[in-house]
């Protein structure tokens, strides 16, 4: 398997530390809103990863963080006229009922950045120690320049990073990329005791720290997260990191592409977002889902409601695909995909860098084999492709976690079927056709090819 390293800007082979188990910290949501389509992105990207990665045969421990102090929920707890505490709970639980909904596992640990405060000041403590950081007066800042490797993931020297950085003047600070470690508390606001006085946590310091701790490493296998996250978020963490330890912090950085929305990208602040639930109130979880996975993940992707619709129309593909099926009997048949060429194909291009769009035109080149076939006059040979379609067609959107729902038809519908296809025979067409307008009153249409006549459910 081959990942494209933001680090060294080139596709590697993947060779974790442990040759049994993979560490792997993707960025978690600020708890400050409900999460938009465009934050969605990595949470399916990663998720949809971290499935592939298990289905090779890995044990993965998977850690997101949660960041629930942030000079952004201070702000809403205002606008909100609620403490600081009661908004991050209430965008917490929405975030996690939000994930559930697209069928995003979990996180093995989501450890929250007010729980991690005390792991965050010995860090510190460290940094200051080591030189690496300084106290001013409204707070704990690290110095760049102490740390010779700086700018690495995003390629820029400091002079460069200067230039085009939005960073908050101070005029103590030793040099304007000098990033917050420790925030003083200013009148009013929320803070924890340091032995630097009252105050709370920059934002970077948070993922040096639970990545250490919940993956139980100082160098992690795989860092993720949204590109807008290169710098400074991820620049400043490495350089936390690996001043404090010593070590390479990650080996390999996985960063996904923006989601754009009018040739902009997706965003909170620029106010053109569509929050995921309002996507997920038009369309399935798999759905959503497989318009994520339908660009490459480092690729940028345009959000419209047409695109999402097109979308639709090839899962409805898939989905109808497999309602048929499932309803041929098959003799009893040893079915194994360990040497189909399909599947060849769809894991090669998985460890390509995570090809989605080309796992996907293996799907869709069997369904459209699957959709040959049924028109065909059915002998052994022809059932035993369609069960081996049908095997591979499971499996592979299992992998990419697109699998349709399929359920039990009526046992009306299917009585309805039947009488339809006995006025066929006697070719009674009028009363069949009226007995068809019956059957779509259940919510299934009928598919007539050449051998027999299907029951399909609508989406």
């Amino acid at each position: 398997m081959k990942i494209y390293n933001t680090l060294t800007r080139k596709k590697e082979e993947f060779i974790p530390m442990n040759k049994n188990t993979i560490t792997m910290y993707v960025c978690g949501p600020t708890v400050y809103n409900y999460f938009h389509i465009g934050n969605a992105r990595p949470f399916i990207v990663f998720d949809t990863f971290r499935n592939y990665l298990k289905y090779k045969g890995w044990n993965v421990v998977y850690v997101q963080n949660i960041t629930d102090i942030d000079d952004k929920i201070i702000n809403k707890s205002k606008e909100e006229n609620l403490t600081f505490e009661k908004v991050a709970e209430k965008y917490t639980q929405a975030y996690f009922e939000d994930i559930d909904k697209l069928k995003i596992e979990k996180p093995d640990k989501s450890p929250k950045a007010t729980e991690e405060i005390k792991d965050m000041i010995d860090l510190i403590k460290i940094l200051i120690e080591k030189g690496y950081a300084y106290i001013i007066n409204d707070g704990v800042y690290f110095n760049v320049e102490k740390f010779k490797d700086y700018g690495k993931l995003s390629n820029k020297k400091i002079d460069e990073l200067k230039e085009g950085a939005r960073v908050e003047v101070n005029n103590e600070k030793k040099n304007p990329l000098d990033f917050a470690l420790w925030k003083f508390a200013k009148e009013g606001e929320p803070y924890w005791e340091s032995p630097w006085g009252k105050g709370r946590p920059g934002w970077h310091i948070e993922c040096s720290v639970m990545s250490k701790k919940y993956t139980n490493a100082e160098t992690i296998d795989i860092h993720a997260g949204g590109i807008d996250l290169v710098f400074p978020h991820h620049e400043n963490e490495i350089a936390q990191s690996e001043a404090a330890t010593g070590k390479k912090f990650v080996n390999y950085w996985m960063h996904n592409g923006y989601m754009n929305i009018k040739g902009e990208k997706m965003s909170k602040s620029i106010g053109n977002i569509i929050l995921a639930r309002e996507v997920l109130e038009k369309y399935s979880p798999e759905v959503i889902r497989m318009f994520i996975i339908s660009a490459h993940y480092r690729s940028p992707l345009d959000f419209t409601w047409g695109n999402l619709e097109k979308i639709k129309q090839g899962f409805e593909d898939i989905y109808y695909i497999l309602q048929i099926l499932n309803q041929i009997e098959k003799p009893d048949m040893k079915i194994t995909t360990e040497n189909s060429s399909y599947l060849k194909n769809f894991i090669d291009a998985l460890d390509d860098d995570f090809n989605t769009p080309e796992a996907l035109a293996v799907i869709f080149n069997l369904v459209k084999l699957a959709k040959d076939n049924i028109n065909k006059e059915f002998n052994n040979d022809i059932l035993y492709s369609l069960a081996l379609i049908e095997k591979n067609i499971k499996e592979m959107c299992g992998v990419l976690k697109i699998m349709p729902e399929i359920k039990k038809i009526d046992e009306r519908v299917v009585e309805l079927k039947d009488q339809r296809d006995k006025l066929r025979k006697e070719k009674k067409y009028s009363e069949a056709d009226k007995i068809k307008e019956e059957i779509k009153k259940y919510g299934y249409i009928l598919e007539d090819t050449k051998t027999r006549t299907f029951l399909i459910k609508k989406l």
